[in-house]
């Protein structure tokens, strides 16, 4: 198994890919635990799909891909924060519009265009498509998501548990909505080279659930996040390797088994709980 490891390292494009897949991790654990909470859970599955449509329109029109992407996704934040909070329109409703929308946007310029290659490597995530420039361009955004976060980390505490008595205290609630939001988009962007479109967002709320089915403090439950996040990851990237196939899918099925793991301790601890109380 070692020797698989040294292997994996040797070769450079996995050193990129595992630099940038680590950032991303740590990005997604810390918004993870917040966007479940406030039940924003489906706001990265939607920027995500925003981002394809973005990455299709670059495509397309030979442009970089993340320097229409950025800008996109990050606009694409900000109008599904002001169509939840104030229109008549819901959350998930908000989501289901402007996704679908920037997909099917995409979905015509592909088909247009005929241009596919790269779009399957983010559409999917390939590993060997992270460039050096892709990896700095990454180690940079993950870096501002990281400073801000922990910057804001009480304000953004206040609003999760609770955005009412927050707003009564005088806390510009919108503002720090508006942070979230960003650093959201942001992490949705860094993490679509690795994970691909379709399963970045899955990066975000695996860890998180995870992690709440056995801490219950909000730092216990980052830090822990945070652990679950990078070592599923690593050990992902690991059977993506050795079974040749994406490194995408194979994180997420074992975030998901690591998920299930956690729920069967939670749901033993609590009947063992309820005996003991009998």
């Amino acid at each position: 198994m070692f020797d698989m490891i040294f292997e994996m390292f040797s070769y450079n494009f996995i050193v990129r890919a595992f630099i940038v897949g680590t950032l991303v991790s740590l990005c997604a654990a810390l918004l993870g635990v917040t966007l479940v909470l406030k039940r924003y859970s489906m706001i990265g599955d939607g920027l995500s799909h925003v981002g394809f449509g973005a990455l299709a329109v670059a495509a397309a029109l030979n442009l970089a891909p993340l320097e229409v992407a950025v800008p996109v996704i990050i606009i694409a934040a900000f109008l599904l924060l002001r169509l939840s909070e104030n229109s008549k329109i819901n959350g998930d409703a908000a989501i289901a519009i402007i996704s679908s929308t920037a997909l099917a946007i995409g979905v015509v310029f592909v088909s247009v265009s005929g241009v596919n290659t790269d779009l399957n490597s983010y559409l999917f995530g390939s590993i060997l498509a992270t460039t050096t420039a892709d990896a700095i361009m990454c180690g940079i955004l993950a870096l501002v998501v990281i400073v801000i976060f922990i910057l804001f980390y009480n304000k953004i505490f206040a609003v999760t548990f609770d955005e009412t008595f927050s707003r009564a205290t005088g806390l510009k609630t919108g503002v720090y909505n508006t942070v979230i939001a960003l650093l959201t988009a942001l992490t949705i962007v860094i993490g679509m080279r690795i994970m691909g479109t379709l399963l970045i967002s899955a990066l975000i709320i695996f860890p998180a659930l995870s992690s709440m089915r056995v801490c219950k403090k909000f730092k216990s439950v980052i830090l822990c996040s945070g652990v679950l996040s990078l070592c599923c990851f690593f050990v992902g990237m690991c059977v993506s390797y050795s079974c040749d196939t994406p490194t995408g899918a194979s994180v997420v099925i074992v975030n998901a088994a690591v998920f299930l793991i956690f729920r069967l301790v939670e749901f033993i601890n609590s009947k063992i709980k309820k005996n003991n109380s009998v």
